[in-house]
């Protein structure tokens, strides 16, 4: 896949992130051959330039001699890989190394072409480093882990091929690849920008676009359990209000439903007026996630192609005039703040689906039988099961309080407001995973809701996911090992069935 930098698309990150190998456009090697030969320039004055010939955060103001930039750029990187915890996930870490690739590529971070070169042959060649995920604050970037991404092609540290953890120094060599030797000012280009909080925040939206359309699907089956209405998804409602994302979520739901017999057997003598809230309300809130998702997606989608290096090397005309400037694009408020709106969006689409599976639990508000159970009392059916998810949901409430407000000064308060971006992206994979389970419980419930309708049959979309999930988990009759179930109905969601059973749904387009 060719990586323009720059001018990445939305699809193109997608890709990256379900396993795609990124290649360079030849095009953007004028512009990092010219920043190169400015950081030459630039060392050669021998006047002072932060991040060249400097000490870095509060000890900037210390010259470094000609002598010792390359141990500088070397010491930065070993210093800096002060992470902890859990890894991160491969794919993340490529994504970030794809990110990185993008960004340095545009000719403004003075970074010699071998040192892009490595970043995209370890791309290609399947080697990510060993990236702890704990211990960025999301400015001045994402120092530490973007260090063990460095340290690794340094050959210190280690790496991960075909699935094993191997020294970083033999990893390369198996590739045939050499260690880096740092030229001025790339071990702190490496070091600076958003690319570790970028890449977790793009993988929770990919995540949360699945979960989204997913939610679409379990919410239509849960309405035709509880024998729900389809005029609250009457485009002329959804017209007068105005939102984009409201009206396509609208439409969606009311595709899902057309054809339903279910529906058909009670649209002229309904006793209940009006629904419940998490059946009426579905176009609203479902709708409100998916404007969000977007306007997080165009806010991501411009960091990925943005740089986030500091200083910014700026080639002169003729080599004259040749800049590094100092700034704080490395600081990831914006990526704090798409992160946040993420978490909200995943919060609401697990606690919107909670409630349809507690008013399907509830004989009073569903006219099902008791916890979706033909005996009542013998067996507990899927009691618990809606405990699991208020759990699951309760954690995810607490997760959902916005990282971007928790700054906390760093580096001898030379760095005296951070974005937290780091955290919050962080926290987004645990949350999608909760917002997975509580789905898959709703995708059960409502079958067996359905289940009580029988001969009546619901839309063809409603029947194919249905039919799909009873060829692994059969009707619930009398209680069993609830556990496989869920898991099986689960895995339906997140392999994206649900949404391939369903066609063309709405999503994030930026």
């Amino acid at each position: 896949m060719i990586l323009r930098p720059g001018d990445v698309p939305y699809a193109d990150w997608h890709a990256i992130y379900r396993g795609a190998v990124p290649v360079l456009d030849d095009a953007c090697r004028p512009a990092i051959e010219e920043s190169v030969a400015a950081v030459e320039r630039i060392v050669a004055r021998g006047q002072p330039v932060y991040g060249i010939n400097t000490g870095f955060g509060k000890l900037a103001s210390v010259r470094i001699d000609l002598a010792d930039l390359a141990t500088l750029q070397r010491n930065i990187v070993l210093s800096h890989a002060a992470g902890v915890g859990e890894a991160m996930p491969v794919r993340v870490a490529r994504l970030m190394m794809a990110l990185k690739l993008a960004s340095l590529a545009q000719g403004a971070s003075g970074v010699r072409p071998a040192t892009i070169a490595l970043i995209e042959a370890m791309l290609a060649r399947g080697l990510t480093p060993v990236v702890p995920a704990q211990g960025s604050v999301g400015a001045s970037g994402d120092l530490a882990p973007l260090a063990h991404m460095t340290a690794a092609m340094l050959g210190v540290g280690e790496i991960v091929v075909d699935g094993r953890i191997v020294p970083a120094i033999d990893a390369l060599a198996a590739a045939s690849l050499a260690p880096l030797e740092l030229g001025p000012k790339e071990g702190l280009a490496l070091l600076n920008g958003t690319q570790f909080s970028t890449a977790y925040a793009l993988a929770g939206l990919f995540e949360a676009e699945r979960l989204y359309r997913a939610a679409l699907v379990t919410g239509i089956v849960s309405t035709e359990a509880a024998k729900g209405s389809d005029a609250p998804f009457d485009p002329r409602i959804h017209a007068l209000r105005g939102h984009s994302g409201q009206i396509d979520t609208a439409a969606a739901l009311r595709r899902l439903m057309t054809g339903s017999a279910i529906r058909a057997s009670h649209r002229e003598n309904d006793v209940r007026v009006q629904d419940p809230y998490c059946l009426r309300c579905q176009p609203q809130v479902m709708g409100a996630v998916l404007d969000l998702l977007r306007q997080a997606a165009t806010t991501l989608i411009v960091e990925a192609n943005g740089v986030s290096d500091n200083p910014l090397v700026f080639p002169g005309a003729d080599g004259q005039g040749d800049e590094a400037l100092s700034g704080g694009n490395f600081h990831a408020e914006p990526v704090a703040f798409a992160a946040d709106m993420i978490a909200l969006a995943l919060c609401e689409i697990g606690s919107l689906s909670e409630r349809r599976i507690a008013m399907l639990v509830d004989p009073a508000l569903s006219g099902l039988p008791a916890f979706l159970t033909p005996k009542p009392g013998l067996n507990s059916g899927f009691m618990i099961p809606q405990v699991t998810a208020a759990a699951l949901v309760g954690e995810n409430r607490q997760r959902a309080y916005p990282a971007s407000v928790d700054s906390i000064p760093t580096s001898a308060n030379q760095e005296d407001h951070v974005s937290m971006a780091a955290h919050g992206a962080r926290r987004l994979s645990a949350m999608a995973a909760n917002v997975g389970s509580v789905l898959g419980i709703e995708l059960l419930a409502g079958a067996q809701g359905c289940d009580f309708h029988a001969p009546l049959a619901s839309s063809k979309v409603v029947e194919a996911v249905r039919e799909r999930l009873r060829q692994d988990v059969p009707t619930l009759a009398d209680d069993r090992h609830m556990a496989p179930d869920i898991a099986a109905a689960t895995a339906l969601v997140v392999r994206d069935v649900l949404a391939e059973l369903a066609g063309e749904l709405p999503g994030v387009v930026v």
